[in-house]
């Protein structure tokens, strides 16, 4: 009975891991799409169509894989934007996104947020008769709007920059109510508290650091901003005087060549100026990197505050190591009063016949008023003797 039942729980545990590993791989393979029209297609498909579809390594594909830890980057390929920010891991192309996970609890807002800002988009250009969706890239650029692989960044760097300054607001909302607390009331319940609260905002702090200093870099190099100019590469590609021999991608799709045929047509009207301007892409890049920068600065603020309570404890704890030094001073010098006092006791208590003993009880008083006030006068001189000292204060 014991080896059946220990059987059964073993086979329960099999179906509960395999169901747990299907669900975890199931999630590595699931990813959302979204065209340039705000509509969505959920693909189930393995890495391998991934790469053919957006034209990109094996090794990049890594970086966005859940499974897998690696610090915030954003990368420009040749025909698209690896994102791996955080939570958000996405591919972008100058026509579609591909959102990794897509039923994550903090990529959902984010799929969102693509889907209304995307339709809304498209709704707008409908409405004022630019043409069906085959013509929207074109129609848009041609307008100098902003190009769909930008639109799409700016939404994942404003999903970022708000789910980060999001988890330190309600950091700060935790923190400083217990790091005052504490100030007031030394705990072991309250030392807990704030030690779990530094942990999580010292872990914050690092994943914040980490997108702010992506985004200063690619501020710091005019060359990297440039190679995420998706729609110019595309048009420098198929213009004429590009170099025939670079060979053509794969489409992903039967209509992807000619929307990136006409993708390119509009994109050389917008980009017709230096193909080295990256004035537009820097003036979105510098507005998140304020805003992931203040957040940034909201908690270095906070690590200061709570290094200044930190400070503040320790300076409490050193008054009252003191005062018990000082406690111990006194008790000290009591000690060695009432050990004369002792002696004396000792002297006189001992079982020895001596003569001047007899007929002479009126010297107890004596002995008993001089040995205290002796003992009292010790005790006396060593607490001046520590003031003088400066062991003790005043």
């Amino acid at each position: 009975m014991a080896r059946e039942g220990w059987a059964a729980a073993s086979e329960a545990h099999g179906v509960a891991s395999a169901s747990a590993a299907a669900a975890s791989s199931s999630s590595a393979r699931s990813w959302i799409l979204l065209d340039f029209t705000g509509e969505e297609k959920v693909l189930d498909v393995d890495k391998y169509a991934i790469m053919q579809r957006v034209q990109i390594h094996a090794r990049d594909l890594r970086i966005i894989d859940p499974l897998l830890s690696y610090p915030s980057s954003i990368l420009a390929r040749e025909r698209a934007i690896v994102l791996n920010l955080e939570h958000i891991k996405a591919i972008i192309t100058v026509e579609e996104v591909l959102i990794r996970d897509p039923y994550n609890e903090n990529v959902i807002p984010l799929v969102e947020e693509l889907r209304r800002r995307l339709a809304a988009a498209n709704v707008v250009q409908r409405a004022q008769g630019k043409g069906s969706g085959q013509n929207m890239i074109e129609a848009a650029e041609e307008d100098g709007e902003s190009p769909f692989e930008f639109r799409a960044l700016e939404v994942a760097l404003e999903a970022i920059c708000s789910f980060l300054d999001a988890r330190t607001t309600d950091l700060e909302t935790a923190a400083y109510p217990a790091l005052d607390e504490l100030t007031s009331k030394i705990s072991c319940r309250n030392l807990d508290r704030v030690r779990k609260l530094k942990s999580a905002m010292t872990r914050l702090t690092a994943r914040t650091q980490k997108v702010r200093d992506e985004l200063e870099q690619l501020l710091d190099d005019d060359n990297d901003m440039a190679d995420l100019y998706l729609s110019r590469k595309m048009a420098g590609a198929s213009s004429p005087n590009s170099n025939p021999a670079v060979p053509n991608c794969l489409p992903a799709s039967q209509t992807t060549g000619s929307k990136m045929l006409r993708s390119s047509r509009a994109s050389s009207v917008t980009f017709h100026g230096n193909e080295n301007d990256v004035e537009e892409l820097e003036m979105l890049l510098e507005a998140y990197f304020r805003q992931i920068d203040s957040t940034f600065n909201h908690l270095t603020t906070l690590r200061e505050y709570v290094d200044d309570t930190e400070d503040y404890i320790n300076f409490q704890l050193d008054n009252h190591r003191n005062q018990l030094i000082q406690l111990e001073l006194f008790l000290n010098g009591a000690t060695v009063a009432l050990t004369f006092y002792s002696l004396v006791a000792g002297i006189f208590g001992m079982n020895i016949p001596y003569s001047w003993n007899d007929n002479h009880g009126y010297i107890f008083k004596w002995v008993v008023g001089i040995s205290g006030l002796v003992s009292g006068l010790l005790f006396i001189f060593v607490v001046f003797y520590a003031r003088y000292r400066g062991l003790i204060g005043s």
